[in-house]
């Protein structure tokens, strides 16, 4: 009888741990799964308003669009429903009232003194938490007007007319070969075309749509890295003419003599942050990002550029989530300081490598159409777009910007430009190395963002590896069999 109940224990067990294997396949199974986006309830509100107002609607023979009576009607009975709610509620809260007092003369004074010393005790707790709750941002300018703030930073160079451009100038092209490298398990870098729309997702539409931004994921900051010439600072440009947007220059180099002091840097980021709120959106923007990090400043360089390290976070601790506000960094040598802390500043981090051939050969038509030129069968776009590996756009701007001289398009009808003309000039630029994109590769490994990535395919190699392993097992378990 007891052995018996053993193998009936043992057989039970054997099945839980069989049941615990099946859950566990089919959580795998299910893989990653996206939240429902904050947008859905309001599409589907809208779609559900057409399936029942429009869709039926007959409206060939309206062609003058005249109002219809009953939809008017509709609108305003719940319009009206709600007055005489809030009415009929007060009316009932009076009456309530009235009641509460006739019962409580009935019972007599006593409840009332009980109740008066519990108000006086749960007023001192209400006092104490709210001593306890962060102090309130002291106003360092209550007697000057934002017109007035405004033109100070303005005459200090603080605030700077950005010129106008639109995200249709920032020229890059999709990567087209991105899912055979996926396939090979090689990792292809981001496109131009894949910046411009993280640019588009995380800057213009939270901060030029007041909706957006209250439903969106909230984005405070951005870092835009990459090597120089690659369209960091345009892009920059490009978000403050999208939005219509203020564009606050905080780089080191142009805030280095203004605002002396601790006293003097608490009141640029005050006026900063207060014409900024008065005159939403507004751009935060710091040139060469990694300075405010760095971790040794050479003695050569008198702008200070640690001095806003400690301030600036703070500052930002304080925007609320309808403020539309936006701190945008650049740096060309994120390697070159305390990447930790550049980290901690920037929420989100966007590489922007050097163009592929694909971006090459759509910006050479584009540029040399926009100085003037005409392509023609003598210029060789491919051969070109194909020799000019490692340059970035803005060199290729330069480039064909030195060469499309006034006098060299008046003779464009008779002698069209060729790839040759080109070459030198662009032989005098620096390309951008292949160890230069790897340092970039490498730093963002470091981030909170590259991590999380690394851990997700180590995580996928670990699967693959346990399915392997388990195959084994089973083969070794078949080899012992046949050897009794």
């Amino acid at each position: 009888g007891k052995k018996s109940g053993k193998k009936d224990k043992k057989e039970k067990g054997k099945k839980g741990k069989k049941g615990k294997k099946g859950k566990g396949d089919d959580v795998e199974d299910e893989g990653f799964k996206m939240s429902e986006s904050k947008f859905f309830g309001t599409m589907k509100e809208a779609t559900d308003q057409y399936d029942t107002v429009w869709k039926t609607r007959e409206e060939s023979l309206n062609f003058s669009q005249k109002h219809d009576v009953e939809l008017i009607r509709e609108e305003k009975r719940k319009e009206v429903e709600e007055e005489v709610r809030i009415q009929v509620d007060e009316l009932m809260r009076q009456e309530l009232q009235n009641l509460k007092m006739a019962v409580d003369k009935d019972k007599g004074k006593k409840g009332k003194k009980k109740s008066g010393k519990k108000k006086g005790k749960k007023g001192k707790k209400g006092k104490k938490s709210g001593k306890k709750k962060g102090k309130k941002e002291k106003d360092l300018t209550p007697d000057r007007s934002i017109e007035s703030l405004y033109e100070e930073l303005v005459e200090q160079g603080i605030i700077v007319r950005s010129p106008k451009v639109s995200m249709a100038e920032f020229i890059g092209e999709f990567n087209y070969l991105g899912s055979e490298l996926k396939a090979r398990n090689l990792e292809p870098q981001l496109s131009l075309h894949d910046v411009r729309r993280m640019v588009t997702e995380y800057c213009i539409l939270p901060m030029g749509s007041q909706k957006v931004h209250e439903l969106a994921p909230t984005v405070k900051s951005v870092l835009l890295a990459g090597p120089e010439g690659v369209g960091k600072r345009h892009l920059v440009n490009i978000v403050c003419s999208e939005i219509g947007g203020n564009l606050f220059d905080l780089t080191a180099t142009n805030i280095a003599g203004k605002y002396p002091g601790k006293s003097g840097l608490a009141m640029l980021l005050h006026m900063v942050m207060k014409v900024g709120r008065a005159l939403q959106p507004s751009i935060l923007f710091i040139g060469d990002a990694e300075k405010t990090f760095a971790k040794k400043v050479p003695k050569t360089d008198t702008t200070d550029p640690k001095r806003l390290k400690k301030d600036l976070p703070k500052a930002m601790k304080n925007w609320k989530a309808e403020d539309r506000l936006l701190l945008v960094g650049t740096t060309s040598k994120p390697l070159d300081c305390d990447t930790k802390g550049l980290c901690g500043l920037y929420q989100k981090i966007v590489l922007i490598a050097r163009p592929d051939y694909a971006s090459r050969h759509l910006a050479l038509r584009h540029l040399v159409e926009k100085h003037g030129g005409n392509i023609t069968n003598a210029l060789d776009i491919s051969s070109l777009a194909k020799t000019a590996d490692g340059f970035t756009i803005g060199q290729l701007d330069s480039v064909i910007k030195t060469v499309l001289t006034d006098r060299r398009l008046s003779q464009m009808s008779k002698r069209p430009i060729t790839a040759a003309e080109l070459l030198p000039a662009l032989a005098t630029k620096e390309l951008v190395y292949q160890q230069d994109e790897d340092n970039f590769k490498e730093f963002f490994k470091k981030t909170p963002l590259g991590k999380k990535r690394a851990k997700a395919m180590k995580g996928d190699d670990d699967d693959g590896g346990k399915g392997k392993g388990k195959k084994g097992k089973g083969g070794g378990k078949g080899k012992k069999g046949k050897k009794k």
